[in-house]
């Protein structure tokens, strides 16, 4: 199945399916009840250092998709997105990924999706 996209701030929706939260920070202001997740895989999220790096700089896109895929590769990031993959395949419905990150066109949400998408 498709996997969507979506800010946390939004409302959920039964559309929804499994709500898997994808940032490694908690997002600012949003409270465990409202958040309405199933997951949260903190650790499949970029390192404080590539994330701090990027900045949300839309130029820094590329190097910044590059870079994280990069770093998932190993350790417990290469493990948290073999138990995302995992969710995706074994769920009879839809998945959403959550973050909280303003620009929705730039962020690791979006690199997750296209991985996930391609399996």
């Amino acid at each position: 199945m498709p996997v969507a996209l979506k800010r946390i701030y939004e409302e959920a929706e039964k559309d929804d399916g499994v709500r898997i939260l994808v940032d490694r920070v908690w997002p600012r202001g949003m409270s465990k009840d409202k958040a309405d997740l199933d997951h949260w895989i903190k650790e499949v999220a970029p390192s404080d250092d590539l994330r701090k790096w990027f900045g949300h700089d839309p130029d820094k896109y590329q190097d910044f998709k590059d870079r994280y895929k990069e770093e998932m590769k190993s350790g417990e990031q290469q493990e948290a997105l073999e138990k995302l993959k995992e969710i995706t395949k074994s769920e009879d419905k839809d998945v959403t990924l959550l973050f909280a990150a303003k620009d929705e066109e730039h962020n690791q949400a979006r690199v997750l999706k296209e991985i996930l998408d391609r399996q």
